[in-house]
């Protein structure tokens, strides 16, 4: 999908979201996405559908409260936190490697206090119904949170499945894993290193950013590779979901390639 330009302000909208819809790829274990059409033209005269689904599929924002035990729901995060400015860090990753503090330092351009950060590792292009996708991609080190968490990012997103290692979440031999019977083993024979070593807690990457109070998007994608390594305004607006865990968001890119931005005063007329 292009870039698409609002002719009343002059400026670009960048798509960072997968579709959304029956087939998707879905967290091992979890249901397909189910549309039924509740009412139909035919018989009706009007078009309305019934939808069953997780929020864990497609590009999604989660809540704290998605990892940690009475922590804040999507309808309890403020209203402004889901828009604001950022950077797309263009940090490109092999199978099974992590994103580190080192990485994150290096990438340019440097993160800001406030910042949204979309951190852009290339597997986004893999995104599919695979083990490749879901089981062998990168993950962000806990030292790479803490960094965040650090200089204050107020979001931070990956274009992975999920934002740990694999072998860190349940896809590996964590809580109620392997949900991907083959992974450990794979690991250790590809690597020739333990996963339970390497990888001893549940989600530390992702509990420790939620933990701080900031909400993660997972799933990044769309044209991301468009605005990699380029400072943004983003848009990542969930439904105001009360007790919500996460939601599928539709996260864009906005830019201003003419310098002049503008929001109406909100004068009356």
């Amino acid at each position: 999908m292009r870039a698409a330009i609002e002719p009343g302000t002059g400026l670009t909208f960048v798509e960072l979201s997968h579709p959304w819809g029956h087939g998707i790829p879905t967290w091992p274990g979890d249901a397909d996405v189910r549309i039924e059409r509740a009412v139909t033209h035919a018989k009706d005269g009007v078009m309305a559908q019934r939808v069953t689904t997780t929020m864990h599929c497609s590009t999604h924002l989660n809540a704290p409260i998605h990892l940690i035990q009475r922590g804040a729901d999507i309808a309890s995060l403020p209203i402004d936190l889901f828009f604001g400015n950022g950077v797309v860090l263009d940090i490109p990753k092999k199978r099974w490697e992590l994103v580190t503090a080192a990485d994150i330092k290096a990438a340019k351009p440097a993160v800001q206090p406030g910042d949204i950060v979309l951190i852009n590792t290339g597997w986004h292009k893999k995104y599919s119904d695979s083990q490749e996708y879901f089981g062998q991609a990168p993950g962000l080190g806990v030292d790479a949170a803490q960094w965040l968490i650090d200089k204050g990012a107020r979001i931070v997103g990956m274009d992975t499945a999920a934002i740990d290692h694999p072998l860190a979440t349940s896809l590996g031999a964590q809580r109620n894993g392997p949900l991907m019977k083959r992974l450990p083993k794979l690991y250790a024979s590809e690597t020739g290193r333990d996963p339970r070593a390497d990888f001893p807690e549940w989600n530390p990457a992702h509990r420790l950013l939620l933990l701080n109070g900031i909400p993660t998007v997972e799933n990044v994608g769309g044209d991301l590779a468009e605005v990699s390594g380029r400072r943004c305004t983003f848009h990542a607006y969930p439904w105001r979901w009360k007790d919500g865990d996460g939601c599928i968001i539709r996260l864009m890119a906005i830019l201003d390639p003419g310098g002049a931005y503008r929001i109406e005063p909100g004068v009356s007329r």
